[in-house]
């Protein structure tokens, strides 16, 4: 196949596309760089099957050839950007997604989204199925990231039904491992940081929020499978090994060696008080479900950023 990726240098946009590069298919990687990082496209430049457009997909996105699969990756997706980026975020969601489903369109392809558990807000139900509809506030902190990614999943869905186009559309859940950022604000990168600088861990309320952190491998193989089958609706990609914030405190310090300590601060506004997929659908139609356990992902992404530190480079 060919497939073209935007957000390709980012997190998951890197993997995922370093994963069809594996499989033998060419990618075209989109980026505008604006929070993806080039470190990311020089690895994946390493295989000749690669090529990197820096475009921002707000602007219309013209391609040569054919296409067989466009994967939209392009949002940024750290806490500490939904405040500055608020604008960049919004026209991503809406006028990018727009732009790549016209590509997808025009090239007769399949066209994947990744979505996400902020759809979902701080949820009233727990664990959560696709056919929850959220508790989203619609002007807080982080609405325009659990907005944005909800106007993107309504708009895919109409672009759908109008042109009969093959869509996919995954449903995020916290995602971890090699090749994050170290400044996303992410609690996982967060915790490592200040970990291995020997500093306090930051909890925020008294940590029994929870969350259910997904290994970046098995993300991409739910993606991959997502993007292989027929159906149209969202589906929940996450790993339903649920944990406190503060339990995942304890094990970084843990993996680490480290001495640090553990500090709580004031709980942000809108912070969901609990975070876990209900995955049966996606154990249903893809056949999959999570192998890596948290322990040996955590130990991975702790020597990757290890790596990192010392570096400067994953």
């Amino acid at each position: 196949m060919r497939v073209v990726i935007s957000g390709a240098a980012g997190f998951i946009g890197c993997h995922l596309a370093k994963r069809y590069l594996s499989d033998g298919h060419q990618v075209v990687g989109i980026d505008n760089l604006l929070t993806g990082s080039s470190d990311n496209v020089t690895w994946l430049s390493s295989d000749g099957k690669f090529t990197f457009l820096k475009h921002d997909i707000t602007r219309t996105v013209k391609l040569d050839g054919p296409v067989d699969l466009v994967c939209d990756l392009a949002c940024p997706a750290s806490p500490v950007d939904f405040q500055p980026l608020s604008v960049e975020i919004l026209r991503v969601c809406s006028e990018g997604v727009l732009n790549m489903l016209e590509l997808a369109s025009a090239k007769g392809a399949v066209f994947l989204q990744t979505s996400t558990s902020e759809v979902y807000g701080d949820p009233e139900v727990n664990p959560q199925k696709e056919d929850y509809w959220g508790h989203v506030n619609p002007i807080g902190p982080r609405s325009v990231y659990d907005e944005g990614k909800r106007y993107a999943e309504a708009l895919i869905t109409a672009y759908h039904g109008r042109h009969r186009l093959p869509v996919r559309i995954a449903r995020i859940f916290n995602t971890y491992g090699p090749r994050m950022r170290l400044d996303d604000g992410r609690v996982v990168t967060n915790f490592i940081r200040q970990a291995l600088a020997g500093q306090p861990l930051t909890v925020y309320g008294d940590g029994s929020q929870t969350r259910s952190f997904c290994y970046i491998d098995d993300q991409v193989e739910g993606l991959v499978r997502l993007a292989a089958c027929d159906c149209c609706k969202p589906v929940n990609i996450g790993n339903p090994d649920e944990i406190s914030v503060r339990q995942l405190a304890e094990e970084v310090i843990h993996l680490t060696g480290s001495r640090s300590g553990i500090v709580e601060k004031p709980l942000p506004a809108d912070d969901p008080k609990q975070r876990r997929p209900d995955i049966t659908l996606a154990g249903e139609l893809l056949g999959w479900q999570p192998k890596v356990d948290r322990s040996e992902g955590l130990r991975r992404t702790v020597e990757c950023c290890r790596q990192v530190l010392s570096t400067g480079r994953a």
